[in-house]
């Protein structure tokens, strides 16, 4: 475009009497601005008015002599955004030549100098043959420019023109290398304040998808452009899927974001394959554009400037701004739009990371509130600090009433199981007791409560679980009422039968059949197995209750393993199994209960032989060890699992039960009764 030049630019157009004034008039009119676009009309405006030249044209070269700004003026008229169309003059005319050879040229005749590049108005039909000069601009002994000038007639600009232009072009390179400068520092300020401004955008949420509005909004202030984009790395990290974008007038978001690229596919697929930002400043020349274009078409871009954004030195995402209002963008743009991407980066980890904590928390909190069992949270010292919904309900206290509370108000703590002053609890361990909850009208719940150790916003608290257990302690009871039943039901016919059996083989004359032998034996064997089971049911629930062991007399504890081998050796025999016994010979005698360790022993060796395959082998012994006598029995079974011996010892407790092998689970229970009874203890 072309405008009237100010009337400040509007310089009489006389010869200078001397260098002295012309240079004096030059440092006046240039050091008053130092924008370079002002900078370079006056500059120009100043050596046409001097020589008498209708027309002429600077270009501003960076260090690698590419041109960053320039100026024409023809026929008084400014002509602005020249850059692009003075490049073929830069490398094929007479700029180009001057700023080659780092020499200034006169040309009297353009006409008959190759140099001169030829263009519309050269033509005779035009202004026809000109004079020109052209000259390299240097400042510290570097080429920072090239002025070019031209007369519209051959042969008027002469040696002493050139001299003079030579001496505005040394004022003028200083000029241009302070607006330079100053242009740099100015440009600085620009990204610097853009960064500061999106570090603080970025940093004011942790709401992701404000943070990601808020940095497209820096980049769209900061670059002044029509539409900005924001695209991250899936996990796998092989797909870009637009998270945010935005648009002066049309509604980019709704169309654009959860599309995915592939990574390399495109523009900004380049840009996250490469890890390099870039600008572009006609897309559709770009093989890359093509797939762009087809990701967001409501836009026609004529600029992009992308960049990745990094985290820990890896790419996150990628930003783009598309199409600048001043129609191409700056060098710094990229500065700019790298700078918010790197700061980017960490912002969006953050406000991911929050809100993984958010759902995370929601989850939690969704589990604790509607969770069947009452769960409490107290510090180290037990003071109740938040309960669920559960809790208030099954307790009948309110939430108010609950945190002026201590966990040991409304159940008794079992300080052997964690530790005096909750000691066992801080070494990340979790322990579980049964106790009673006492509701706020003294209604007593038997409860199972399982605590143990969490963190809570970097502080160590302990979660305490009360599960109501009535309804197996009712079972319980219910069992424990059967089997006393049957118990008691049972005794009185088993004494009938057993004295019947005494009667019938008393009565019998005396023969040796081996058929009713067999069925005597069979009849007394099985009855005596009666009779056992009903004495542990019986001893079971005296020794529970607390009752001492009265009837103990001294006894040898080899005799005890052989009357339990000869009791069962039949069974073993049946399944073919190996039985050795393994008795100290110098074993000391025992005060015990002879019966009861009888069916100990018996329970224990039956379970050997019911767990230990066909032609398996059972081991069966004692020994003394620093005056305690240890009883065992090894077998060649399949073992149980470390983690449940002490749970076969439980009442009613069969562990990995096989439907071949009947028992419901009291003759281990009835084994530990007895042996604690004697002041003993199971082993495992």
């Amino acid at each position: 475009m072309a405008k009237n030049k100010s009337s400040s630019e509007q310089l009489p157009r006389e010869n200078p009497k001397t260098s002295l004034d012309l240079l004096y008039r030059v440092s006046r009119e240039i050091a008053t601005t130092l924008d370079l676009s002002i900078v370079l009309e006056r500059v120009l405006s100043l050596s046409l008015n001097t020589i008498g030249a209708i027309s002429g044209s600077i270009i501003v070269l960076d260090e690698q002599e590419n041109p960053v700004e320039s100026a024409i003026i023809v026929q008084d008229q400014v002509i602005y955004h020249t850059t692009e169309q003075l490049r073929s003059t830069l490398e094929d005319g007479l700029a180009g030549w001057v700023v080659k050879n780092r020499d200034a040229v006169n040309i009297p005749d353009t006409s008959k100098d190759e140099r001169w590049l030829r263009r519309p108005d050269d033509e005779e039909s035009a202004t026809g043959a000109k004079s020109a000069v052209a000259l390299p601009i240097m400042s510290r002994n570097n080429l920072v420019g090239v002025i070019t000038l031209a007369h519209p007639e051959p042969n008027h600009l002469q040696e002493d023109h050139l001299e003079l232009v030579h001496a505005i072009a040394d004022q003028a390179g200083i000029a241009i290398l302070n607006a330079q400068l100053y242009g740099e520092s100015q440009r600085q300020a620009r990204v610097m304040t853009a960064l500061a401004n999106s570090a603080t955008a970025m940093s004011s949420t942790l709401q992701l998808e404000t943070v990601l509005q808020n940095i497209l909004e820096e980049i769209r202030a900061a670059l002044q452009v029509e539409a900005v984009t924001l695209s991250l790395l899936d996990r796998e990290e092989l797909h870009l899927e637009y998270k945010a974008a935005r648009h002066d007038t049309i509604d980019l978001r709704s169309s654009l974001v959860g599309k995915r690229i592939r990574i390399g596919q495109g523009f900004a697929g380049w840009v996250a394959e490469s890890g390099v930002g870039e600008i572009v400043q006609n897309p559709s020349e770009d093989k890359r554009f093509s797939q762009t274009n087809a990701i967001y078409p409501e836009i026609s871009p004529f600029a992009i400037v992308a960049a990745p954004i990094f985290l820990h030195g890896k790419v996150l995402g990628v930003l783009e701004a598309i199409n600048p209002y001043t129609g191409y963008f700056e060098s710094d743009a990229l500065k700019v739009i790298s700078g918010i991407g790197s700061l980017a980066g960490s912002s969006i980890q953050n406000a991911q990371l929050y809100e993984d904590l958010q759902i995370t928390n929601s989850r939690y909190h969704d589990l604790f509130e509607n969770s069947i069992d009452p769960i409490i949270i107290t510090d180290l010292n037990g003071k109740i600090i938040e309960s669920n919904f559960q809790t208030t309900k099954t307790s009948n206290y309110s939430s108010e009433n609950l945190y002026s509370m201590n966990i040991n108000d409304i159940h008794e703590v079992n300080w052997d199981v964690v530790g005096k002053d909750y000691s066992k609890l801080l070494e990340d361990t979790s322990s579980s007791y049964e106790s009673c909850l006492k509701t706020k009208k003294e209604v007593e719940i038997p409860i199972q409560v399982n605590v143990h150790q969490i963190q809570i916003a970097d502080q160590c608290r302990l979660e305490w679980i009360l599960r109501d257990i009535s309804e197996r302690k009712n079972l319980d009871q219910l069992r424990e009422d059967l089997t006393s039943m049957i118990f008691h039901d049972l005794r009185s016919p088993l004494s009938n039968v057993i004295s019947s059996l005494d009667v019938i083989q008393a009565s019998l004359p005396e023969r040796d059949d081996p058929e009713i032998n067999s069925l005597f034996d069979i009849a007394n064997r099985s009855t005596v197995r009666i009779q056992r089971l009903t004495k542990s049911l019986l001893d079971i629930n005296r020794l529970e209750s607390g009752q001492p062991i009265t009837n103990k007399r001294l006894i040898n504890p080899g005799d005890l393993i052989k009357f339990a081998k000869k009791a069962l050796i039949t069974q073993a025999n049946a399944k073919k199994q190996e039985v050795i016994i393994d008795i100290a010979p110098d074993i000391s005698q025992i005060t015990a209960d002879r019966d009861m360790l009888e069916r100990v022993l018996i329970n224990i060796y039956q379970n050997a032989i019911k767990f230990t395959p066909t032609e398996g082998r059972i081991e069966f012994g004692a020994a003394e060890e620093n005056n305690v006598t240890r009883f065992w029995v090894m077998d060649s079974g399949s073992g149980v699992d470390p983690d449940y011996i002490d749970k076969i010892f439980d009442k009613y407790t069969r562990i990995n039960p096989d439907e071949r092998i009947k028992g419901l689970g009291l003759g281990l229970a009835f084994c530990r009764l007895a042996v604690e009874g004697h002041g003993g203890k199971n082993l495992g």
